[in-house]
């Protein structure tokens, strides 16, 4: 009788999927400065996400450089200027998108010596924090996380976007569910994305086809 075939463990499972992605991604876009979106649902763990994709894409000597949409937040007292806990006002006043372009996206884009920053402003803190500037070789990705990365003002951006997805609720905040589903129905960041990982369990994110039953 032959021996039955072992499975492979959760851990190569995720593996194999961040360097299919990874793997992807480079063969398309491996050259000059390029951008990937890891947008998602309400607590889909897309910066965790994102640092596994960093690493896997990084192995072979790629350079990656990661950043998170959070990090380019506008104050508490700029985003709930509408109402401290409108939906509306979540969805449209919290990220600071003209910073974003401005100190990131562009200078990155440019490639050579010209410097870009990762991060402008620290959450917890509620508070700018000081730009460290930095540069990178001519061929290089940054992957950036977090929400609404699909909208209007950032869909142009990206090379390759991954929409994670991980079930209905998981944020536990009416504000931030409801903002998420007014950006899913402007936006359709679902239909838009290159690729779509269930990360319902992170331990084994699986891809789905948009035309699968």
């Amino acid at each position: 009788m032959a021996e039955p075939i072992p499975l492979p463990s959760a851990a190569t499972a995720r593996r194999d999927l961040l360097d299919s992605l990874s793997d992807e991604f480079l063969h398309n876009y491996g050259r000059g400065r390029t951008l990937l979106a890891i947008d998602g649902t309400a607590g889909a763990g897309t910066s965790t996400f994102a640092d596994a994709l960093a690493t896997r894409m990084g192995r072979g000597g790629h350079s990656v450089f990661r950043a998170s949409i959070d990090h380019f937040r506008r104050s508490h007292e700029a985003s709930t200027a509408r109402a401290a806990d409108s939906v509306d006002g979540f969805y449209r006043d919290s990220f600071d998108y003209d910073l974003f372009r401005r100190v990131l996206v562009g200078p990155f884009r440019l490639g050579g010596s010209t410097g870009f920053v990762t991060a402008a402003f620290d959450v917890e803190r509620d508070a700018p924090v000081e730009m460290k500037w930095q540069t990178g070789p001519r061929d290089a990705t940054l992957i950036v996380d977090g929400a609404f990365l699909n909208r209007p003002e950032l869909r142009g951006l990206w090379n390759f976007s991954v929409w994670l997805e991980s079930g209905v609720g998981s944020s536990n905040n009416p504000q931030i569910e409801g903002a998420h589903a007014l950006y899913s129905a402007e936006s359709s960041p679902r239909t838009r994305a290159t690729a779509i990982v269930d990360n319902s369990i992170p331990e084994l994110p699986r891809r789905v086809f948009a035309d699968s039953c």
